[in-house]
């Protein structure tokens, strides 16, 4: 009777440090596009699967992706190179759903190599490609998603995409309903 009053206990208590884990890595921060102002109760950063260039560039292929770098390489402290090693899984999954929504052709030329602005939501972190610009590409976005002001919009699931002079920069914070 004691062990059996001792696991459910033990139980009740890691569901409950499970469920105050989820809570608070869900809670929006200041830098999160819908923060509202609301403090959060805990910096937690939520746990992101990074890809090798080789798998990343696997799943590009497979949905007819392109990609491309002036220097022709992919190393990642090359800034002429066009690199996708440590990219987020989502971030992977967000351009595939781009490209299955829009039937557009795409072409990323630029994904996580140095060279890029920094910051946490940041092409070096995973989170943000460009690509190149496209009359398909340039009509689905801005007829679709929502002006944001300052040449940016953002699709319903809350990416950012950023027109850019010559190419759309992209911030992933999701897969975009992958």
């Amino acid at each position: 009777m004691v062990v059996r009053a001792l696991v459910v206990a033990a139980s009740a208590a890691t569901a409950l440090l499970i469920t105050t884990a989820g809570a608070q890595a869900s809670a929006p921060k200041e830098h999160d596009p819908v923060f509202d102002g609301a403090v959060a109760t805990a910096d937690v950063t939520p746990f992101v699967t990074k890809l090798s260039h080789s798998d990343a560039t696997s799943r590009l292929r497979s949905s007819g992706i392109t990609w491309s770098s002036s220097g022709g390489c992919s190393d990642r402290n090359n800034s002429t190179c066009t690199s996708f090693t440590e990219v987020n899984l989502a971030t992977i999954q967000g351009i595939q759903t781009l490209r299955s929504a829009t039937g557009c052709a795409i072409n990323v030329t630029g994904g996580t190599e140095t060279g890029h602005a920094s910051g946490t939501y940041s092409h070096w972190n995973g989170y943000k490609l460009d690509i190149s610009l496209s009359t398909c590409l340039n009509n689905y976005i801005q007829g679709t998603f929502t002006s944001i002001g300052g040449s940016q919009w953002r699709s319903g699931s809350g990416n950012i995409y950023y027109k850019e002079g010559n190419h759309w920069d992209i911030t992933y914070y999701n897969c975009g309903g992958c």
